[in-house]
């Protein structure tokens, strides 16, 4: 038994007491400590996700106006690129200034005056859980969260004796859910 196992497992039993250290009991064990840590990270987790399911709307979200000086003679292909927004299009020109959805660009100057709808810094700071990539440092907290997912779905096989009218109900829940998932990505 490593000693971390031991302190974990010396805190459920009693005084003179001794318990068998079985798979299952360390299982319980890890899957409660873990469970509990890892609570408030889950909380953050489901709040950011929930925002992020409305990020093609304007929930949440406020007008910054935007002015940049680019090269002037730009293509709304490269002007979209430039300024990061996709499939810019212009809606028309009078004179040097062409048009579009959220704003204007100068042909001859190169000045582009455009507004950007952004979450306030808060949320948007929780949206970058989701977002993070390998070049981030939250990109360790998304895989040691995505570890820790994990092992609770292997450790919850642990928390019911095998045989037991609710382990066998526990692995029909557990199809029940792969299905869901499976059919909803069919659709």
């Amino acid at each position: 038994m490593t000693s971390l196992n031991k302190f974990f497992y010396l805190q459920q039993t009693k005084p003179n007491m001794a318990k068998k250290a079985t798979v299952h009991n360390t299982m319980r064990i890890w899957h409660r400590y873990l469970g509990f840590f890892l609570a408030g990270i889950m909380a953050v987790y489901a709040l950011s996700g929930i925002v992020l399911i409305f990020r093609d709307t304007n929930f949440l979200k406020s007008d910054n106006k935007q002015h940049k000086t680019l090269a002037p003679g730009l293509s709304a292909e490269d002007l979209g690129k430039a300024i990061k927004m996709r499939d810019l299009k212009f809606d028309g020109q009078a004179g040097d200034i062409a048009s579009f959805k959220q704003g204007t660009y100068n042909k001859a100057t190169g000045d582009v005056d455009y507004i950007v709808k952004s979450l306030p810094k808060g949320i948007e700071k929780l949206t970058q859980l989701h977002k993070a990539s390998t070049k981030q440092p939250l990109f360790f907290l998304n895989v040691f969260f995505g570890t820790g997912l994990f092992f609770f779905v292997l450790s919850s096989f642990w928390m019911f004796m095998p045989g037991t009218d609710i382990f066998k109900k526990g692995l029909y829940f557990t199809l029940a859910g792969v299905v869901l998932v499976v059919v909803l990505l069919l659709v």
